[in-house]
């Protein structure tokens, strides 16, 4: 009996493990069936939005950039704001990129972006690593950043990857910018994202990537990876460093996300409309440079509403205004029709608990439902963006396909209805288990978790009671033992390593 019953569960144990011949749920679902806000809501933030441009207007304008918008119709008050006129701002909007490509160095893992398709993908700049071994947070190193970039390589539901910890081990900034894209390059061939330090750094690097692309000027006719810049420090006023990357990053042909990532009681108001009204406002500002420097540049519209505890002043990465909010901004970017970036998964949960799960599941199912395009943040991190844990990113590539799943609905055909198949179940074997229907639409509809644990406790007792934790770290430490990919060539690591100070580790 022993024998049988050990028998089974590895025959199901085995059957879990192997792909789907058709994936259920696969990025790219399509969005927007949750709308928080009104008809009436949306153009009453827009209004207020355009109302803060044009009357209170952005402040701390560096020269150069004051120059272009004069010449494209704004204008300066007696404090050196520059305020911009109703129909300059709409002339952005109606100029912006509405879709564009995020190539993948492998184009079969190249996305599009914008429309109604949600993708998640990562974000942040932990400073601080959930060590596998130890189950303890520490600084995040080069160490880690190659390995979470080669572990989420294997995942499916990672749309693309953004560095998601800063190697704090790397005090040269130009050194830290470089070895972090060599990161990316050397590790996956999925669409990726990283940050300049400053407008300095981006030339160097576009060199690199022109070695990894085949040749000088290769990288900027297929981009495949793209820059996270903040132009616009809340609130209402630019930050001169992160336009200089701006400019640097249109000059290379490097697509962008313009983050806005206001805090709401802090640098924006507490209220959630008027949060709204402001980030909208200050989202806007960064399109609008991006235009007038460059009409239909490919930029994606990052509005994400950040919230703080107003008890302490901490940030507060998960709970239901922070959902509400973000879903929100997805919502007023799809209307205006721009490609919409939001963020989800900030929980504040330090380890892999239930704290964890219902912020996460929440936040990141929430800006699903909204239609964020692409959706960051949503993988990995842990402990209000200070934190990355690979169990987490394991985890959350997980609760993707069920939000996948939940964001695909349910197809009604004269053929799912299927009025034949219940009159012969009734009449023949009185269950549905076996039949055609049964068998077809088991894996075109439904999604199997290889974590989640579906077994009787007894059973789960058996098999060592582990928690989705163990189950998380004991996948990610195989991954990590056994993918190891080499996206460069020995002759373009060479020429790379003989160019840039590439540290080892």
């Amino acid at each position: 009996m022993s024998r049988r019953s050990s028998g089974g569960r590895a025959a199901r144990h085995a059957l879990r493990a192997a792909p789907p011949a058709v994936n259920p749920a696969a990025p790219g679902q399509i969005g927007g069936q949750y709308k928080p806000l009104s008809n009436s809501d949306l153009e009453a933030i827009y209004d207020t939005a355009l109302r803060l441009l044009a009357e209170l207007g952005m402040g701390e304008v560096p020269d150069r950039l004051t120059q272009i918008f004069l010449a494209k119709g704004a204008t300066q008050d007696e404090g050196c704001r520059i305020l911009f006129p109703r129909a300059l701002i709409e002339d952005c909007v109606g100029q912006a990129a509405k879709t564009f490509p995020l190539h993948g160095r492998d184009p079969s893992r190249t996305i599009e972006v914008g429309g109604s398709a949600v993708h998640f993908g990562t974000g942040g700049a932990a400073v601080q690593t959930l060590d596998l071994q130890t189950g303890l947070y520490r600084p995040s190193t080069l160490r880690d950043l190659h390995d979470f970039t080669r572990l989420q390589d294997t995942l499916t539901n990672v749309s693309w990857f953004t560095r998601c910890c800063v190697a704090t081990d790397v005090p040269d900034t130009l050194d830290l910018d470089v070895n972090t894209v060599f990161a990316l390059l050397q590790n996956t061939t999925k669409p990726t994202a990283t940050s300049f330090t400053v407008a300095e750094n981006v030339a160097p690097i576009v060199h690199m990537l022109d070695i990894a692309a085949g040749g000088e000027g290769a990288f900027s006719k297929r981009p495949f990876i793209k820059a996270h810049i903040s132009p616009v420090i809340s609130p209402m006023r630019y930050g001169e460093d992160a336009v200089d990357v701006t400019f640097a990053c249109i000059e290379n042909n490097i697509p962008i996300s313009c983050i806005t990532a206001a805090q709401s009681g802090a640098t924006a108001p507490a209220t959630l409309a008027g949060f709204l009204a402001q980030s909208l406002a200050e989202t806007l500002g960064s399109l609008i440079m991006v235009n007038c420097i460059q009409p239909g540049y490919p930029m994606v519209f990052s509005n994400w509403p950040l919230v703080i505890d107003l008890r302490t002043g901490a940030f507060a990465g998960g709970g239901g205004e922070i959902a509400v909010l973000n879903a929100a901004s997805a919502q007023l970017s799809n209307w205006l029709g721009l490609p919409s970036g939001v963020a989800s998964s900030m929980t504040d949960a330090k380890a892999i608990d239930a704290q964890y799960g219902v912020e996460k599941g929440m936040t990141a199912l929430a800006a699903g439902l909204a239609g964020g395009n692409l959706i960051y943040e949503s993988s990995g991190m842990t402990a209000s963006l200070l934190g990355a844990s690979f169990e987490a990113f394991i985890l959350d590539d997980e609760m993707h396909s069920a939000i996948y799943r939940s964001l695909r609905g349910i197809e009604v055909t004269e053929e799912n209805l299927g009025f034949d198949a219940i009159v012969d179940a009734v009449m023949g074997e009185g269950h549905f288990l076996g039949s055609t229907q049964t068998m077809q639409a088991m894996e075109r509809d439904y999604v199997y978790p290889a974590l989640a644990d579906r077994e009787q406790p007894r059973t789960w007792a058996e098999e060592g009671a582990q928690t989705a934790w163990d189950r998380a770290k004991a996948k990610a430490q195989s991954v990590l033992e056994t993918h190891n990919p080499q996206y460069l060539s020995t002759a373009q690591l060479d020429q790379i390593r003989a160019q840039f100070n590439i540290i080892p580790v």
